[in-house]
């Protein structure tokens, strides 16, 4: 655990102001859910909760039929860290941390697909150079809680109209099952 040196005093409510500097830093926006750890030693930690880390061995499984069924490696990934990762490297991505870039494209709710080289790429990942062909948001309840990630094949194709389906009702069905 790292000492940030800042002190906040807990109001008559019991509330507590996690300060600007921090929550931009760890990328805790207004209304994200907070997990309450405690220990032994009486300390108190605050970390952010990810509804699709929940399902976390889930979305590994999924992760894995989707490489298999489309040909291209798939990442499965909360609003902040990639939670599943196929046909790559797990050690190399579970846990990095997305691109600022597919946050920006998460938060408005918006897909990415590549069906040919002027439709340019996208990095998801922080990072790491392999770059994505296709996104598609995780809605649950109307909420963004993450994203189904196809990145570039080996071979250099790019997806067609069938591997992108598959990646928009992964997206479709894991939201679906967040919901439940």
């Amino acid at each position: 655990m790292k000492a940030t040196g800042i002190v906040r005093r807990i109001d008559d409510l019991g509330r507590v102001v996690i300060p600007k500097e921090i929550r931009r830093t760890m990328r805790i926006r207004e209304g994200d859910p907070l997990e309450i750890y405690t220990d032994n030693d009486g300390e108190v930690i605050f970390k952010k909760y990810s509804p699709i880390g929940e399902l976390s061995p889930y979305s590994g499984q999924y992760a894995e039929v989707l490489c298999k069924n489309s040909g291209f490696p798939s990442l499965i990934c909360d609003r902040d860290h990639v939670v599943a990762a196929a046909g790559v490297s797990r050690k190399e991505y579970l846990d990095r941390r997305i691109s600022h870039e597919m946050e920006e494209m998460m938060e408005g709710r918006k897909s990415f697909v590549s069906k040919c080289a002027a439709d340019g790429y996208m990095q998801p990942v922080e990072g790491l150079d392999r770059r994505a062909v296709a996104m598609f948001p995780v809605l649950a309840s109307g909420d963004i809680v993450g994203a189904v990630v196809l990145l570039e094949s080996d071979s250099g194709n790019l997806p067609k109209d069938t591997e992108i389906k598959l990646a928009q009702v992964a997206a479709g069905f894991l939201g679906k099952q967040m919901e439940e």
